[in-house]
Order: C-alpha cells, then structure tokens, then sequence
C-alpha cells in the first residue's frame, strides 16, 4: 500500500542523487549475495567442469595425434584455477540475478509503457548471455585445434593450466557479454540517451567496431572464432536498431498527440466561475 502511495505521490520515479547512490548499493549488494551462492555451487561442480574444459586439450592427443598436456606450475596453482573456475560458474548461474538486478536500478527512471516494454527485454538478457557462452562452447574446440596446428612437426605443446584455464574464460566471458551488448544499446534508447536514426547513420562504424571487438574478443590468430561471433552479434546489433527505430516512432506520436490534446485545451475558454475563484 505504500508504495501505490508513493508511486501515485511521485508518478516519475524521481530520486535525490543519494537515493541513487543507496540504490545502486543496494542492488550491488544482492548481486554479490547471488554471485557468492553461484560460486558455491561453482565450487560443488568443479571437477566434472574442469574435465569439460580440458577435453579440447586430450582429444588432441586421442583424434589428432599429437602430444599435448596440461601443466601445474606452481603449487598453488590448481587452487588458484578452482577459484577462477568457480567464480566464473558463480557469475554464470547468478547472471539471472544481476542483470535483472541491473536492469531495476535502470527501470524506475521510465515510462509505464517503457518498462513494461524493459522488463521483456530483461528476460532476454538472460539467454543471450548463457547463448553467448554456449556458442563460444562450440567455438572452443575448434580455436585450440587451429591455434596449435602452428607448432612445428615434431614439436610436443606443454600448455600451462593458468594461460589456457584464462584463455578460455576469455572467451566465454567475451561471448556472453558481447551478446548482451545490444540489450544494452536498446536500454539506451529506451532513456532517451541515443534514438535509431542516430544509429542507423553511424551503421559503417558500427559494423567496424563489431568487428574490431570479436577480433580482440577472440584470442589468438583463429580467424574462425572472430567471424563466429562477428555475424551473431552484427544480427542482434542491427535487430536493436530495428526495435530503436520503432520505439522512437511510438515515442514521436505520442509526443504529437500530447502536443495535439494541449493545444486543444489552450483553445477552450476559462469559465468565468473559474475566474472568480482565482
């Protein structure tokens, strides 16, 4: 009951600037509590997560042939990847979490109409970040096969645990976020920040930038994993744009009828009761 109170007391959601500031806290806050609870679970699933990540690394040996192994070199290494590891799933099984989470730190400066219309873009959020991560998934077998085929015949690969347990958190993670990317182009538009046309005249860059991105997303010299993110990502660039555009024309129509309806009030006299009143 106190909130309907307040909403109807203050419609536009306005807040002094450390309310913000408390919000944000606050939404920080149960992001964490959510994170640490992944990596706890993170924790419980090591073991069979790491053989998923290795598996790359022993099918070399098994389909291709050749002689490939994963070293420790440090001794507290393996701990130091459960850590990474763990973390990594904990931001994963939380990403339902904090990007709603992230997304109602942004809700409250909308429309009725525009948070409604938020709130269903949150709920794909969710799955194009674990779609991201999937898809690098498939990619990764492929980028550790094209980049050791560069080592010299007859030439054995003694990776190190911590430079290829990074590299491919890099590229999950590089995937995930870049397809949550243009979620947050059309939250954007939905502030007022940026409108479609703006995007639409600055495609030539944006198509640069997409690509500049997955080639530094994607490690190492595997032009493959660049272009399999390169094209989803410049497809869910483009349908934000799309969705920007038809925003901003439902935007300018209600702006036109406002306008209409204020005109036509300013053409109706006062009453002169109204005027004796004042």
């Amino acid at each position: 009951m106190a909130v309907s109170m307040s909403r109807r007391s203050n419609p536009e959601g306005r807040m002094a600037l450390l309310d913000h500031f408390k919000e944000l806290r606050n939404r920080l806050f149960k992001s964490a509590i959510a994170v640490v609870v992944g990596t706890a679970v993170g924790f419980i699933v090591y073991q069979p997560m790491l053989a998923a990540l290795i598996k790359p690394i022993r099918d070399l040996n098994e389909n291709e042939g050749r002689q490939a192994t994963l070293n420790f070199d440090g001794v507290a290494s393996s701990f130091d990847l459960m850590i990474q590891v763990s973390v990594f799933l904990g931001l994963l099984v939380a990403s339902p979490v904090w990007l709603y989470q992230l997304w109602a730190f942004i809700v409250p400066g909308l429309h009725k109409k525009e948070r409604r219309l938020a709130l269903s873009f949150v709920a794909a959020a969710v799955p194009l970040f674990i779609g991201g991560v999937l898809l690098a998934w498939l990619v990764l077998p492929n980028a550790v096969r094209v980049l050791t085929d560069f080592t010299p015949s007859g030439g054995s690969n003694f990776i190190s645990a911590q430079v290829y347990l990074s590299f491919v958190l890099r590229l999950l993670l590089a995937f995930g976020i870049a397809f949550l990317l243009p979620v947050v182009l059309f939250g954007l538009n939905l502030a007022g920040i940026i409108k479609g046309k703006q995007l639409v005249k600055s495609w030539r860059i944006t198509v640069f930038l997409v690509c500049l991105f997955a080639a530094m997303a994607a490690p190492g010299a595997d032009a493959m994993s660049m272009f399999y993110l390169a094209g989803p990502m410049l497809l869910l660039f483009f349908g934000a744009i799309g969705l920007c555009l038809l925003n901003d024309r439902r935007r300018e129509r209600r702006a036109v009828k406002r306008a209409a309806e204020t005109e036509a009030t300013a053409d109706i006299g006062t009453p002169g009761t109204e005027l004796g009143n004042l």
